[in-house]
């Protein structure tokens, strides 16, 4: 109790002697936050003796409250003498408007992730979303990588709950599964969303990062119908025609699978100094290929409205966080993620 009283008087006499809000803030973090003294107080009330436990922790809390009503009582004078102040010295004009408060923005993800959904929409696409926590069976099986499958080994995986085979998702393709089961085809969409990966964190690799998967199913699906989609969505996107070209790719649930580039939307030829492309002239996009046919047979399997030898398909799944990286210009993804307010306030 002898501390406590001490440390009343301490408080008290740091409140009456604030003139500015930046010194209310002070005092506030040092008795009230999260590793402030008055927690420190409550913290240690389980040592004391068992009779003594009921004195102190009534003792804490009324200072507790002293405290929070002396600082709004503190902050509500201070605001009232600077206003006089403004009034006094002629500057304060009752007239205009009030003063805009701080405002926060969007962040550079989420902003380039409605861009995307903006274009995919305008082009016939639905918005599809599925479950961050998914089943083995969504996010490796139905999507044609079985348990012994070598592309596992790809993709370093949070494993939740091994007995009921619950996975935090390493891409948003399961998605894909999922719509399937309950949709008629023919249809088109686009799933964004977040993933996960247990892999060390560099500049250019996180454990949490985004991705937007791309589905259309129908009859007659072909690969230029793949590549005109892409080169749409592109061209839209960065206001510019831009040409694309397919490699071949290796992805389990896409047969043809292929790897697609962008030539540099920032520079003009090879062999500059392209921050970018590096001088190669060509930016590495995405995966994509047509949908391998167990896929299709994992969604729409057992079904008879569904006629699985008309049916075909095209999908294509980008990161977006490295999107946002060449839109900004930026060179480390973990800038996105880190919450750092002076990264964030810049966009």
């Amino acid at each position: 109790m002898e501390a406590h009283a001490e440390l009343r008087d301490e408080a008290l006499a740091r409140l009456a002697a604030c003139t500015e809000l930046a010194e209310l803030r002070s005092v506030e973090k040092d008795y009230l936050g999260p590793e402030g003294a008055i927690g420190a107080l409550l913290a240690s009330i389980p040592s004391l003796p068992k009779e003594e436990r009921p004195k102190v922790g009534a003792a804490a809390n009324r200072l507790k409250k002293e405290l929070e009503a002396g600082l709004d009582k503190a902050r509500g004078e201070l605001e009232t003498a600077r206003v006089a102040a403004e009034r006094a010295g002629g500057d304060f004009d009752p007239s205009l408007p009030p003063r805009r408060a701080a405002r926060g923005s969007l962040h550079p993800l989420t902003k380039v992730r409605r861009e995307v959904e903006r274009i995919f929409s305008s082009m016939g696409y639905d918005i599809a979303d599925g479950p961050e926590v998914e089943l083995d069976y969504y996010n490796f099986q139905a999507l044609n990588i079985p348990v012994d499958h070598p592309s596992r080994e790809m993709q370093d995986t949070f494993y939740c709950d091994e007995e009921h085979h619950l996975v935090m998702r390493t891409q948003t393709s399961p998605v894909q599964i999922r719509v399937m089961e309950q949709r008629q085809p023919p249809f088109r969409l686009i799933a964004p969303g977040r993933v996960f990966r247990n892999e060390e964190q560099d500049a250019t690799h996180n454990h949490t990062f985004h991705q937007v998967e791309g589905l259309v199913v129908g009859e007659g699906i072909q690969v230029g119908h793949l590549t005109g989609t892409l080169k749409g969505f592109l061209a839209e996107l960065f206001q510019r025609q831009v040409q694309v070209r397919l490699r071949p790719g290796y992805f389990p649930f896409v047969e043809p699978g292929f790897e697609l580039d962008v030539a540099c939307p920032f520079c003009d030829e090879k062999g500059g100094t392209c921050r970018v492309c590096k001088g190669v002239g060509w930016v590495e996009f995405c995966g994509c290929g047509l949908v391998h046919p167990e896929v299709l047979a994992a969604g729409f399997g057992g079904r008879d409205d569904v006629d699985l030898d008309k049916l075909t398909g095209f999908a294509f799944g980008f990161g977006l966080d490295r999107l946002v990286m060449l839109r900004y210009g930026l060179d480390d993804i973990r800038n996105l993620m880190g919450g750092d307010l002076r990264f964030l306030e810049q966009f």
